[in-house]
């Protein structure tokens, strides 16, 4: 299984180094190229600065490529401003984004920087042991419309969730040694396809 991380900005070496650690069938490829899309079975889109972001992908002509191949039925993964990229409105921003999900997002809705913290949230998909969630200028999603089922909330704010082939994430899985979610995405987005 080829696994492509978008290596435009943000912790894409944790996330490939998380999907590696998933099985030794498991490979992955950064993609910062159109062309570093063929042949791959998902996309993980990681943190970073979501405006940065769609601008890059932008103006390496990722962002059409991307949106076609996931229109096609490839699972994607997008943690913090990846789950920003997924989502169909931004609060307040016309920002350049993949509208995969039909749901409303608030950008660094849990504050600045120096206001990051750790969590123990309850993922419902990855069973009864809490996931230590890491919280960096995080997103939530404000509004999640019906075809989404949520999969997390902490103090009464979505933080993860699933459409389809696409799953999100406001806080990054990458950063610890818990591999449950990505597994899961593996298993229930890639694998299930």
């Amino acid at each position: 299984m080829l696994i492509g991380v978008l290596a435009l900005q943000g912790a894409f070496r944790e996330h490939e180094n998380s999907l590696r650690a998933c099985g030794e069938n498991i490979k992955t490829r950064q993609v910062r190229l159109p062309g570093q899309l063929e042949g791959i079975d998902g996309l993980v889109i990681p943190g970073g600065e979501s405006t940065t972001m769609g601008k890059l992908m932008t103006d390496y002509g990722l962002l059409d490529p991307v949106l076609d191949q996931a229109r096609k039925g490839l699972p994607v993964f997008g943690t913090c401003a990846g789950l920003i990229m997924l989502a169909r409105e931004i609060n307040g921003s016309n920002q350049p984004r993949l509208g995969l999900m039909d749901m409303l997002v608030e950008r660094n809705a849990f504050g600045r920087q120096v206001d990051s913290f750790e969590a123990d949230i309850e993922v419902s998909c990855l069973g009864p042991e809490p996931f230590r969630a890491v919280f960096i200028r995080a997103p939530y999603i404000m509004k999640a419309g019906p075809g989404v089922e949520v999969l997390a909330e902490y103090k009464g704010k979505i933080v993860a969730a699933r459409q389809g082939k696409c799953l999100a994430a406001a806080f990054h899985p990458e950063l610890t040694g818990d591999l449950r979610l990505h597994r899961y995405f593996l298993e229930r987005c890639v694998r299930k396809s």
